[in-house]
């Protein structure tokens, strides 16, 4: 009898199995913000060949479908892949290989930071990025002679943290040819009592830069795994790359070609006449990792180094206006160039002056041409008559540069300009939507850091105690669709990604804690448990 119970049992078991539908990954007991148009909420997902195929709750998809591999959550919170919508990832790789300077209180711990990498590294040609005098005590650039005097032979090239201006040694400057005389645009070679100090902004950085010896490939491939590590484990499934090379382009295609490179990858490609004129021949370019169908811009240079452009002179430096790094008819010609064709144009536009030269371009020749999703990348100093041209104009935003900036914009810009500084509200009211990322290794790579920064307006040092200009903080929902399925819409793959879907790529990640609901001040502290990538768990 207890057999024949058992083999009924057994049968009834099998008959339920063969009514499941079969899933690569089922989801449980989850706490799901899906981001969908209603921002609904769900239980469990299940997933296969990479995609969603159900989104509802533990009870109906244990019912309807049995999986090679069962996830409970325990009720973590999970969220769609995050995206960061403005970055320079294959650059974040780079710099593990560099001297590292971020952080650094003084020139004497940048000096510190060079000697002791070159005693354990010895190389040809130091470099490094990251110091930024505003956070010394003597807030000016820093001139050469220590650096000449520690490093008479071996050629150095320092970038600051937004990697508009660099330090370079006498050794770099020979090595390049330069002298008080050289002559240069878009920018500034600083000089002391008719001296060059070593000090470069933006354009004239070219002079010394092309005499810096390139990774080798083994370096580049390095680098972006290296920085693909960095970016799974904070959970960025899709990094914008904003500027990349054809060579470096088609190098991170091979990778992922070739399942070496698992991250996502939009990329911008560096908008020089050689590439314009290469991939506006070749065409869109798209797998489901990598996306070829814009061009990175440079407007103007960075408000710290003050080469920003703006319409009135510097509130602390009265005279300068800072500059274009382009000049008016090219970045027309380019504009031009790019509106004849499918690709979209991401412009680096920092001063109001930028903004709205390339705001009115945009205007122009975008004419009658519909759904062109043109960005502005940073956004940072708009005038206030120039935010209505946002209605058509995608805003991609940083929202810790609000934080790191803070402490020295209003004296870059006075106290009636600083009103509509990093008015990422007001951009939203206009476009609709915003697009969110960090600038890393600008900024830190954290996508916790975007969110507490977005909402709360300050830093993690709890200033200002009240936040940062508070009526341009955005809501916990409007940063996380920023974060997700607007940055998708930026880059034209809202129907693959963004939000958690049946049909759309799986890609999503698992959170210690629960975003949306834990105090404000606690979210730098949440820390990514799991990370996949259609539907493979990759951290």
């Amino acid at each position: 009898m207890k057999k024949i119970i058992l083999l009924v049992s057994a049968l009834f078991l099998l008959i339920a199995c063969e009514k499941q539908e079969k899933a690569d990954v089922l989801v449980i007991n989850a706490n799901i913000y899906t981001v969908d148009d209603s921002f609904s909420k769900a239980e469990a997902v299940a997933v296969k060949e990479g995609k969603f195929i159900a989104v509802g709750t533990t009870a109906e998809l244990k019912k309807k479908y049995v999986a090679e591999k069962t996830i409970d959550a325990e009720g973590k919170t999970i969220v769609p892949g995050l995206i960061d919508a403005h970055c320079h990832f294959y650059g974040l790789g780079l710099s593990e290989q560099k001297v590292k300077l971020e952080g650094t209180k003084s020139y004497s711990e940048v000096l510190e930071r060079l000697a002791s990498f070159q005693k354990e590294k010895n190389v040809s040609y130091i470099t490094g990025r990251g110091w930024d005098q505003n956070d010394w005590e003597v807030k000016e650039f820093p001139t050469k002679e220590r650096l000449d005097s520690l490093f008479p032979d071996t050629p150095v090239a320092i970038r600051r943290v937004d990697g508009h201006a660099l330090l370079a040694n006498q050794a770099a400057i020979d090595l390049a040819g330069v002298t008080v005389n050289t002559p240069f645009s878009g920018g500034d070679i600083l000089k002391k009592d008719g001296k060059l100090t070593g000090v470069f902004v933006d354009n004239p950085m070219g002079l010394i830069g092309s005499k810096i010896p390139g990774p080798s490939l083994q370096e580049s491939v390095q680098a972006l795994k290296d920085a693909e590590k960095i970016c799974l484990a904070h959970g960025l499934t899709t990094v914008n790359d904003a500027g990349l090379s054809k060579g470096t382009i088609e190098l991170i295609d091979s990778l992922q070609q070739a399942g070496e490179l698992k991250i996502k990858v939009y990329a911008m490609v560096s908008g020089s006449k050689r590439n314009l004129d290469y991939y506006l021949n070749k065409g869109i370019y798209k797998t489901d990792r990598l996306n070829v169908r814009s061009f990175k811009v440079y407007g103007d240079g960075a408000l710290g180094s003050r080469g920003a452009a703006m319409r009135e002179p510097y509130s602390d430096k009265p005279g300068h206006f800072g500059a274009l790094v382009n000049t008016i008819e090219n970045l027309k010609e380019i504009a031009e160039r790019i509106a004849d064709s499918d690709f979209q144009m991401n412009t680096h536009a920092i001063g109001d002056s930028a903004n709205h030269y390339l705001l009115e371009t945009y205007k122009e020749v975008l004419k009658d041409k519909k759904d062109r999703r043109w960005k502005i990348e940073h956004a940072q100093i708009i005038s206030p008559e120039d935010f209505d041209f946002f209605k058509n104009i995608i805003p991609s935003i940083q929202p810790t540069h609000a934080t790191s900036d803070m402490y020295w914009a209003k004296d870059r810009v006075g106290s009636e300009r600083i009103k509509g500084a990093y008015a990422y509200k007001d951009l939203l009211k206009q476009y609709g939507k915003v697009a969110l990322g960090t600038d890393f290794p600008v900024e830190q790579v954290s996508p916790m850091l975007t969110f507490y920064a977005a909402v709360a307006r300050k830093d993690l040092n709890n200033y200002p105690e009240n936040g940062f200009q508070m009526e341009n903080a955005l809501s916990r929902e409007e940063t996380l669709k920023g974060m997700t399925i607007w940055a998708a819409y930026s880059n034209f793959e809202e129907n693959e990604k963004g939000s958690i879907e049946v049909g759309k790529m799986a890609d999503f990640i698992i959170l210690n804690q629960n975003i949306m609901e834990i105090p404000v001040k606690d979210v730098p502290n949440i820390k990514v448990v799991e990370t996949y990538v259609n539907g493979e768990k990759l951290n």
